[in-house]
């Protein structure tokens, strides 16, 4: 098990972001849901939870393999991951789960706090005792792999019309107001013998490298979901789920049975 603390600090408060998560999700899914891979959502449904109250849950299949290194391909030739979600904004649970490598998990929560990434407490209930390594990730300088770069959507460049937020420079986040942080403590299990190291290394880096992306392009897209609504967040959300399930569908559809078939054998 590798156990790491992400810290992703935004020009947003708290109030915004919720809007701006749900917005970017669906637009990086349907964006990276090309050649039958990427994100097919199975179930997404109100949800009530008898201690966090009402929230959403969401169910989807991601399509790694294109992203898998050469090594990884040849050990697993196709498959996919089961993400699971359960969004109690500000507080988040996600995990994924891959039926093919039953000793494999990523188990992620997420809280989200007005400040600067300062609370150094914020995960004392679920993981006060637990050496971890704290990670600080920011969105203007941190760099990002190269074939994922648009200027458009890098912060140092990027100005929004409507908020007149962006240009962030190096320190930004000593002085920028307003500023938020997503707390994301991410706990990687690949409890293979010979393996386990390097898989969990492997999979914080892919992690680290969704988390600044992802947080980057929710500020880049801030003019396009700003003066949006819930209501108006949960249609775009449902639109943008039944055209990315069309893309990547049309090429799985008979590969899922083959997969979970050759899960069951294997087990």
């Amino acid at each position: 098990m590798l156990l790491k603390e992400y810290r992703i600090c935004m020009p947003l408060t708290v109030a915004e972001y919720k809007i701006g998560q749900l917005y970017m999700i669906s637009k990086h899914s349907h964006e990276q849901s090309d050649r039958g891979e990427g994100v097919e959502v199975v179930q997404n449904e109100p949800f009530e939870d008898p201690h966090h109250g009402n929230g959403q849950f969401t169910e989807k299949r991601v399509y790694l393999n294109s992203n898998l290194p050469s090594w990884a391909r040849a050990v697993v030739p196709r498959f996919y991951v089961t993400e699971k979600a359960w969004n109690y904004y500000p507080y988040t649970i996600t995990e994924y789960t891959c039926s093919f490598l039953p000793k494999f998990s990523i188990h992620i929560e997420t809280k989200y706090e007005d400040n600067k990434g300062s609370n150094n407490s914020i995960f004392d209930n679920e993981a006060k005792d637990l050496e971890r390594e704290v990670c600080f990730i920011d969105i203007a300088c941190d760099e990002i792999p190269e074939r994922y770069y648009k200027e458009s959507e890098d912060p140092k460049h990027f100005k929004s019309e409507k908020t007149g937020r962006g240009q962030l420079r190096e320190g930004w986040r000593d002085s920028h107001q307003p500023i938020m942080c997503s707390y994301k403590l991410v706990t990687v299990k690949f409890e293979v013998w010979g393996l386990q190291t390097r898989v969990e290394q492997f999979v914080h880096k892919v992690v680290r490298d969704i988390l600044l992306i992802g947080h980057r392009q929710a500020f880049a897209w801030v003019d396009e979901w700003y003066d949006m609504t819930m209501d108006d967040v949960r249609e775009y959300e449902k639109n943008m789920h039944e055209q990315t399930n069309i893309k990547v569908c049309n090429q799985h559809s008979s590969t899922v049975d083959e997969i979970e078939s050759q899960a069951q054998t294997s087990t």
